[in-house]
C-alpha cells in the first residue's frame, strides 16, 4: 500500500513558492528586468503546473479529506476554500492565455489580461497553504 501522506505537504510547499515567485516576478517587472521577470514566471507555471499535478493525482487516489474544526471556523474554512476553488477553476485559462500572449511578444494585451491574472493566481496560491494548514495543521481533531 503506498503512503500519500506527504502529499498534502507537497502541494501546500508548490503553493506557496509559486506565491513567493509571482510576488518576486511582480517586482522584476516593476523594475524593467524583463528576463528575470520572464524566467520568475516562467518557474511560477512550471510550479503551479506540478502542483495541479501532484493534486490531482493525490486526490484519485485518496478522495477528500474532510475539514474537522468546529465552531467559527467551519465557516472561515468553508468561506476560504469556496473562493479559492472557484477562482482555482477560473485561473488556468487565465494563465495560459496571459502566458500564450507573452511568449506571441503581444504585450499590450499581455500587461491588461495580467493585471488581473496577478493577483487572482496569487490569492489562490495563498490560500492553498492557508487550506492546507487549517485542514492538516491546525484543525485536525
Amino acid at each position: 500500500m503506498t503512503d500519500y501522506s506527504i502529499f498534502p505537504t507537497i502541494n501546500a510547499s508548490l503553493n506557496g513558492a509559486s506565491a513567493v515567485l509571482l510576488v518576486a516576478a511582480h517586482g522584476m517587472i516593476k523594475r524593467g528586468r524583463l528576463n528575470a521577470h520572464r524566467a520568475l514566471m516562467l518557474a511560477a507555471v512550471a510550479t503551479s503546473t506540478l502542483f495541479l499535478i501532484s493534486y490531482l493525482y493525490y486526490h484519485a487516489h485518496v478522495g477528500s479529506y474532510h475539514f474537522r474544526g468546529h465552531g467559527w471556523s467551519r465557516p472561515l474554512y468553508f468561506t476560504i476554500l469556496t473562493s479559492h476553488t472557484i477562482l482555482a477553476v477560473t485561473i488556468v485559462p487565465l494563465v495560459i492565455i496571459t502566458l500564450s500572449r507573452a511568449l506571441r511578444e503581444r504585450f499590450d494585451r499581455h500587461r491588461a489580461i495580467a493585471r488581473w491574472t496577478y493577483p487572482l493566481w496569487l490569492y489562490v496560491s495563498v490560500t492553498g497553504v492557508v487550506i492546507y494548514f487549517m485542514l492538516y495543521r491546525i484543525f485536525t481533531g
